[in-house]
């Protein structure tokens, strides 16, 4: 596994602490001819950093995130791609909301962005390194793309942030509230 999926610091986070079990995409604007689509079924998440991205979640004011280092990046997550799907209907994503930590705002932002209406949904399993990588900060790592390669890191033991239980009754639930 050496894809990697840029995304928040603070979505990384949720992720990987359980409270987040999907992922909300649109694309950037180098994401190609083709536009934004899940490329990998395993990938690492690999935090980005700006500063007001607590701001544009749910979560609570004083909510701690690791910071940023100066010269390296950190790789705590991996996740395994369960399924994913676009919807279009705002009536669906509204209904999503126990499932991710996005403010309302950034969500109908997505949803609306471009010529096109509707969002990229994918339930996720996510788990956590053990030990955490840390990677020499690259420019390759930069950009407004959402996938990019990483040296093998496959040294680490890979937990499951979630029970089986869990994660069977999550995707039940969305699989129920987004037909199947």
């Amino acid at each position: 596994m050496s894809a990697a999926f840029k995304e928040w610091a603070v979505v990384c986070e949720a992720l990987g602490e359980g409270r987040q079990c999907i992922i909300l995409r649109k694309g950037g604007i180098a994401e190609g001819r083709d536009g934004f689509a899940f490329k990998s079924k395993d990938f690492f998440l690999l935090p980005t950093w700006f500063h007001e991205q607590l701001t544009k979640t749910n979560l609570p004011e004083d909510s701690v995130l690791p910071d940023p280092l100066p010269d390296e990046i950190e790789i705590r997550f991996a996740a395994t791609l369960e399924w994913s799907k676009i919807v279009r209907e705002m009536s669906l994503v509204e209904g999503l909301r126990e499932f991710h930590v996005l403010h309302d705002t950034v969500v109908t932002e997505r949803f609306h962005y471009d010529d096109e209406e509707g969002i990229h949904v994918a339930f996720v399993r996510v788990f956590r390194l053990d030990p955490p990588r840390r990677l020499a900060m690259d420019k390759k790592f930069g950009g407004c793309r959402s996938w990019v390669e990483l040296p093998d890191l496959d040294d680490c033991a890979l937990v499951s942030v979630l029970s089986d239980e869990e994660h069977e009754r999550r995707r039940g639930q969305l699989e129920r509230l987004l037909g199947g």
